[in-house]
């Protein structure tokens, strides 16, 4: 075990606990707010009060998102409440913490400390590698709720970024016949190139009633009263996107419309992998600095 760097690790989901495992396997590696159940490993030092850590550690990593009320870290798996103030003194002159998402009201608890924070969400090769475990959990949504092989569906993609990339390899592959929709002509372009029909947004409302599944992956509401009630009533909505999400859910709801809005896939459906790419992102950004043992 290395012991030039000591994390710890601070509440949060699987996705932590797998963060833990992953570094464990090089690095010092104590985890509060984790699950006996979950931790199954003597190379993590898991730990049920924070007074519990033996020294300062080097660096902290929170999870994704950081808190739910800006005061306490997220830690469904926690007897007792973690607040963020709680881990200051248990960090190293220099050291950063790490956590995802984070919010103002968390951040400025150890900024106003003076403690560096980074929030690894911001990062591309995260949001890269996320893509994957994303995009095939929302193909496995369509999967579980339609009665038809993805093979020969109709299927639409709003957006060109990161997940409807990945979507469109995976949807190809699986034979489906794939439209993508967005605002630049770039992207339409660069969707033809990938083997996709496009159509732009302004000219949607003239196709919609065509697709048997529709994966939104643009955070804005496109699927308003108008363009919900020229759907097909069997069409599934597999929303991707962030708050606010892409669809009016309320009109969806009254027009009978099966809407699923399909939020943190990776650390559902893909934990272990999600959180590896969380310990790699964070020793590639140590990496960067000069503050990695490599």
């Amino acid at each position: 075990m290395n012991e030039k760097i000591n994390f710890l690790i601070a509440g949060g989901d699987l996705r932590q606990v797998y963060t833990a495992k992953a570094l464990s396997q090089e690095y010092n590696v104590y985890a509060l707010g984790l699950s006996k159940n979950h931790i199954n490993t003597d190379k993590i030092n898991l730990i049920e009060n924070i007074d519990d850590v033996p020294y300062e550690v080097d660096h902290i990593i929170l999870p994704l998102p950081v808190s739910q009320d800006g005061e306490y870290i997220n830690a469904p798996f926690s007897s007792r409440k973690i607040a963020a103030s709680e881990l200051i003194p248990h960090i190293k002159n220099g050291g950063i913490v790490f956590g995802g998402k984070f919010d103002d009201a968390s951040q400025k608890i150890f900024i106003n400390s003076g403690i560096e924070t980074i929030d690894y969400f911001d990062r591309e090769e995260l949001n890269v590698l996320n893509a994957v475990p994303t995009a095939e959990g929302a193909v496995q949504i369509a999967m579980e709720e339609t009665a038809s092989t993805i093979y020969g569906q109709n299927i639409l993609i709003t957006g060109f970024g990161r997940i409807s990339k990945v979507l469109i390899k995976i949807l190809n592959g699986m034979g489906a016949n794939v439209t993508v929709t967005a605002r630049k002509y770039s992207d339409l372009a660069w969707a033809e190139i990938y083997g996709c029909k496009s159509v732009h947004t302004s000219s949607l409302h003239e196709c919609i009633d065509k697709f048997d599944i529709i994966f939104n992956t643009v955070p804005a509401v496109l699927f308003d009263e108008y363009m919900l009630n020229k759907l097909r009533k069997d069409t599934l909505i597999i929303d991707l996107a962030s708050k606010p999400g892409g669809v009016d859910f309320d009109i969806a709801g009254k027009l009978g419309l099966k809407v699923i809005w399909a939020l943190s896939l990776p650390g559902k459906v893909a934990p272990v992998s999600s959180g590896e790419i969380i310990a790699g992102t964070v020793l590639n950004i140590l990496k960067e600095r000069g503050k990695s043992d490599d």
